[in-house]
């Protein structure tokens, strides 16, 4: 097939999230099963200061963005196998930040016009190269204009003939909401301003647009397939995604095995396997030293990498804080996010400082370490999509503690001491007692080496890679391109 994949980011390109991560690994497996395929981002900031090679395609495009004309261009270059190709325009993508002001922290006030001219000027892309797509996979709401485009501005365009469309929301608290002043922007008329259309509450809502008119939907588990077309995780656009359920899958998000393996790792202190996991004690000791903490190799470590918000889970941690940290245990918390939390584990730390180790930061290293020199990895979140951290956790042997929601419950399975079955604990309530029971359950079960061990290789030996992934997505193409012929 002809796939192009369209991303806001991409790894190694440009990244704030998960979303980068699948964008730069699925086209390359993509790529290895034989198909012709194009990733398209924009030309960001961050892309010419790590200094890729990149070669002008010939021409320009432009893009009618109200009662202006904005002039772009293409540029390509070819990264892991895969031909990509970035949309360029300076007033829009050459910025220290992708979506927001690095020094206010909002969303930058023309995200509506960045958008927007990115969606259009991936189709001119295409057709500038004469790449005939049998696939445009959109992700997430920077993209999701481009499935109206095609059944609207571009519907009796002959080089998009045979094009089908998928969309993929990687997080549907993210929708892309502008207020509806900016519907000349989009160049549509405004008989697509209705209900059944791209209007959410009076406003102008671009991940709607997406799920109205991408032939096929799919978000990153199953699981949450199933939760976003309730009210309580709906975010607003329940109905809507319960009249396309029919159209709607879950695939769960794969792990790059090539950076993220105990064996080869260069950024941990020793490299283990699953025949041989002793290695796992010399990481423990080198992130025991990271976080200025007692090197006790006896007592159980908690790691813990994620973005500080409520949505993973810190508002029950909070609570939870003081219960967990009068057990025979060890914490290390790397992350950054609201304020608030901030302030609360720097306290903690202070504290506990034999007891809790806290890095308000990002770092790559790192996170690598606390995957391999911890235990027990713990994610309360009150909801999540899909989850990678629970999957890295298992490839190095780190038990995963998960509250059972989106993709953390697609991918790990309750942990049963009489038949040795299962990869991790999972618990279901979201409050701060149940977490406390979670926890209390893996304390308990490290205390018995051999049912521990049995955990351990179980998720170490579980299949997560994105070549199981890929192959899903290949029968979803099909599925929309059977639907598009319809």
């Amino acid at each position: 097939m002809k796939i192009a994949i369209v991303s806001s980011e991409a790894v190694p390109f440009a990244k704030t999230g998960g979303l980068a991560d699948v964008a730069g690994a699925l086209p390359a497996e993509l790529v290895n099963m034989g198909h012709d395929v194009r990733l398209i981002i924009p030309k960001y900031k961050s892309v010419e200061e790590k200094g890729f090679k990149l070669k002008k395609i010939e021409g320009d495009f432009t893009v009618p963005l109200g009662e202006r004309v904005v002039k772009g261009g293409v540029l390509e270059t070819t990264e892991n196998n895969v031909k990509t190709l970035l949309i360029e325009n300076d007033e829009f993508f050459m910025r220290d930040e992708l979506y927001k002001d690095k020094n206010t922290g909002d969303d930058y006030s023309d995200n509506a016009s960045r958008f927007i001219f990115f969606s259009r000027g991936v189709l001119s892309a295409l057709k500038l190269i004469n790449f005939k797509p049998d696939i445009i996979h959109v992700n997430d709401w920077q993209s999701a204009l481009i499935p109206l485009y095609l059944k609207s501005i571009f519907k009796d365009d002959a080089h998009f003939k045979k094009t089908s469309t998928v969309l993929t929301v990687h997080n549907l608290g993210y929708q892309g909401i502008f207020w509806h002043h900016d519907m000349p922007l989009i160049g549509v008329g405004w008989e697509y301003y209705t209900p059944e259309g791209i209007e959410f509450y009076d406003k102008i809502n671009f991940l709607k647009a997406g799920i109205v008119f991408s032939d096929v939907i799919n978000t990153v588990s199953k699981k949450y397939a199933e939760q976003i077309q309730t009210n309580e995780d709906g975010f607003g656009l329940d109905g809507v995604l319960r009249k396309r359920q029919n159209d709607l899958f879950g695939i769960i998000n794969g792990i790059d095995y090539d950076e993220w393996n105990p064996e080869i790792d260069t950024f941990i202190a020793k490299n283990y396997s699953v025949k041989d996991t002793s290695g796992k004690a010399e990481n423990k000791c080198a992130l025991l030293k990271k976080f200025y903490l007692p090197e006790k190799l006896d007592v159980p470590l908690i790691g813990i990498i994620s973005r500080l918000a409520d949505q993973k889970g810190f508002d029950i941690l909070a609570d939870a804080m003081e219960e967990l940290m009068s057990m025979e245990l060890k914490m290390v918390i790397l992350g950054t996010g609201e304020k608030k939390f901030h302030l609360l584990l720097t306290e903690l730390g202070k504290k506990h400082p034999t007891k809790l180790g806290i890095k308000l930061t990002y770092d790559n290293h790192l996170a690598h370490l606390i995957e391999a020199g911890s235990d027990i990895f713990l994610m309360p979140s009150r909801y999540e999509p899909c989850g990678l951290n629970q999957m890295m956790s298992m490839r190095y042997g780190t038990v995963p503690v998960v509250r059972a929601t989106g993709g953390l419950d697609d991918t790990i399975s309750e942990f049963n001491e009489k038949s040795g079955e299962g990869n991790g604990i999972k618990f279901t309530n979201y409050d701060a007692a149940t977490l406390v029971s979670a926890v209390t359950r893996a304390l308990s079960l490290y205390g018995k080496k051999t049912q521990w061990k049995k955990m351990m290789k179980n998720g170490m030996t579980t299949d997560f890679s994105w070549r199981a992934s890929a192959k899903e997505y290949e029968n979803l193409y099909k599925r929309a391109i059977k639907k598009h012929l319809q």
